[in-house]
């Protein structure tokens, strides 16, 4: 059965050793699982019973066009207002438990593996009917509409109902692809990136796109501008548009992590 990592929340001993692995510049940051601790939740406007690690927020010298969140929902919590801006798009992504998704009057149960798009201005609602806690993953972008083009159609599906997409001359690196790549009318993909063990990115990847990295399983070896980080389930990565990066996977399990990147649209010329 296919596991995704999640926050481990709770508090470390009062024995453990404070220097840890994070790591926070202007071109690059990691936050290792065992930062994701109780002590750095957050409570939303308008969510009941609920809690969130906010992992990436825009802000000078970090994250630029997008946010992202590690969400927990105690039993029968949630929210009928979720999101408190209009433009804002989103992926809300399945962890673990169960979600009631009322989206555009229609209503969705999603468990662990569940992918949700949901464009801009729509009316949605998010409720956990079971008893045991909804983990989910939540990316939120301001959508940059275009004159002519219509905004993205809302979808539903799962990372178990999809089936990978190798990247050339390869059977060790595959991206699960959930928005049609060729749909212009998004601009941000939130994709699963797995390698086999051994696979890897064989060169220093540069390129307009920001990103945003959950590993949901396994570990890697990953190229951060000019350092290499040892990365496992639960951490998050934060990359700024031509941070060189690169991946090697290590263990004897797939090594995958929840891919944001921004796409299809023209770069502002002002800062």
């Amino acid at each position: 059965m296919t596991q995704y990592a999640f926050p481990p929340g709770g508090l470390p001993k009062q024995d453990g050793d404070p220097v840890g692995t994070a790591i926070f510049t202007t071109a690059y940051a990691v936050l290792p699982a065992c930062t994701h601790r109780d002590i750095v939740t957050s409570l939303l406007p308008d969510w009941t019973d609920t809690r969130v690690w906010i992992l990436a927020r825009p802000l000078s010298g970090f994250a630029e066009t997008f946010a992202q969140y590690a969400v927990e929902v105690a039993p029968n919590g949630g929210s009928t207002r979720p999101e408190p801006n209009p433009d804002a798009q989103a992926v809300l992504f399945v962890a673990s438990g169960t979600m009631t998704l009322t989206l555009d009057s229609q209503t969705h149960t999603l468990t662990a593996g569940g992918y949700a798009y949901i464009p801009p201005h729509s009316a949605w609602a998010v409720h956990n009917p079971a008893d045991e806690p909804l983990q989910f993953h939540w990316v939120r972008k301001k959508y940059q509409s275009v004159p002519g083009l219509s905004r993205p159609d809302a979808f539903i599906t799962s990372d178990l109902e999809r089936t990978p997409t190798p990247m050339p001359n390869t059977d060790k690196w595959a991206t699960t692809r959930f928005a049609d790549p060729n749909d212009i009318r998004h601009d941000m993909h939130v994709n699963i990136v797995t390698f086999q063990p051994g696979g890897r990115i064989p060169f220093a990847e540069t390129h307009i796109m920001e990103h945003g990295l959950y590993v949901l399983e396994g570990e890697a070896d990953y190229l951060l501008n000019d350092q290499w980080v040892r990365v496992g389930p639960g951490d998050f990565m934060w990359l700024r548009a031509f941070c060189p990066q690169a991946c090697i996977a290590r263990g004897h399990t797939p090594f995958r992590y929840l891919l944001y990147k921004d796409v299809n649209r023209h770069p502002d010329l002002t800062l």
